[in-house]
């Protein structure tokens, strides 16, 4: 199969996405792919739940959201671009790690274009849980950039999995061909203290976290199932039919035109016990949350704004805990829970905004 890269609904130079777009009916019972996930029949990148359109209350949520927190996201932009070439270099390849890191890789090729004058090529890659990174797709970008430092985006941190899933597979595929592709994480926002560069290590709405499709390039999250060979690039469904509501470009536009001057952003560099404590508070809540619910699978455990956000939009929540009802950074998440039946709790004793605890099917 020849495979080729797109760049969904963004500009043709802001990314090119290594995946392929399947032909794939996704599934409305939500019940029933939880009970498949959990269950081990099916892993959850095999299937893929049918994403529904925001209500105009909710669009409207994610403007206002924008309205706020657009100059935070700004901030954390220039202070990640700041160290990524102070520790990186110049000669860059940015991969970001489908979908929620999309947005995010987009921002910084502009920003590194800006404020440093450099033009680095971006491509957007899957990554699953327990399955790994895309190792075909690493391929085709060490081959077009032999020479240059790949660099790994993502949006935000919640538990760690994906930093270590990162690790895991990149020295495997090191190993395997010989590459000495470093298994370092940029984030704009790291929660769970795993990152290797951060712009941010605060809980705030980022307002990529509100939309899914809309507002990363029209992609879905990635598939990986019987469809894709051995040879082949993961996949993803492409909404062309939600276009006219389509938010990618214009949330790039207002996050860069929001971004302070590098003068005016502050770098935050916190110490190393600083890092640590931070990732000992995330596991001691997690177990402390899994303790509570008499579960011991901490992938239902889903910690911070954006993951909660996710798995409310995504799975079948039995509860969100935020830290604070009336925060505006919370209230779409209370709005959406409202919308789909799922409980609400008041839980100060987070490091986080908010949590997601996925309802635990037992032995199904």
């Amino acid at each position: 199969m020849l495979l080729s890269p797109f760049s969904g609904s963004y500009a043709p130079d802001d990314v090119a996405f290594l995946l392929q777009k399947l032909d794939l009916e996704p599934m409305d019972d939500i019940e029933l792919k939880e009970q498949l996930i959990q269950s081990g029949r099916k892993h959850y990148s095999e299937m893929i739940g049918r994403e529904r359109l925001p209500s105009p209350e909710y669009f409207e949520l994610f403007e206002r959201s924008l309205e706020v927190n657009a100059a935070r996201v700004g901030r954390d932009l220039v202070s990640l671009a700041e160290q990524m070439v102070c520790r990186r270099g110049r000669d860059l390849v940015l991969v970001s790690l489908a979908r929620a890191g999309t947005p995010f890789g987009v921002l910084l090729r502009r920003q590194l274009a800006r404020q440093y004058a450099i033009r680095a090529p971006h491509y957007s890659v899957s990554i699953i849980r327990d399955r790994g990174i895309d190792a075909n797709a690493l391929s085709y970008i060490r081959f077009h950039h032999p020479a240059s430092e790949i660099v790994f985006v993502d949006g935000w941190t919640g538990k760690g999995a994906i930093s270590k899933e990162l690790k895991r597979t990149l020295a495997e595929c090191n190993a395997r061909y010989g590459t000495d592709i470093r298994p370092e994480l940029f984030v704009l926002v790291d929660l769970a203290g795993v990152a290797t560069v951060a712009g941010s290590y605060h809980d705030y709405l980022i307002p990529s976290a509100i939309l899914n499709a809309p507002v990363s390039g029209l992609v879905s999250r990635t598939i990986l199932n019987e469809m894709i060979g051995p040879d082949e690039w993961h996949g993803c469904l492409y909404y062309q039919e939600w276009e006219d509501i389509d938010r990618s470009r214009d949330y790039i536009a207002c996050i860069l035109d929001a971004t302070p001057s590098p003068a005016k952003a502050q770098v935050v560099t916190p110490s190393p016990e600083e890092v640590v404590e931070r990732r000992d508070r995330m596991h001691r809540f997690v177990w402390t949350l899994l303790a509570e619910r008499r579960v011991t699978n901490d992938n239902l455990v889903k910690p911070g704004i954006g993951e909660a956000t996710r798995a409310v939009l995504r799975r079948a929540p039995e509860v969100v805990f935020v830290s604070e009802p009336d925060d505006p950074d919370v209230k779409h998440l209370v709005m959406l829970c409202q919308e789909r039946g799922v409980s609400v709790m008041r839980r100060e004793d987070m490091p986080v905004k908010a949590a997601a605890m996925i309802r635990s099917l037992g032995d199904v």
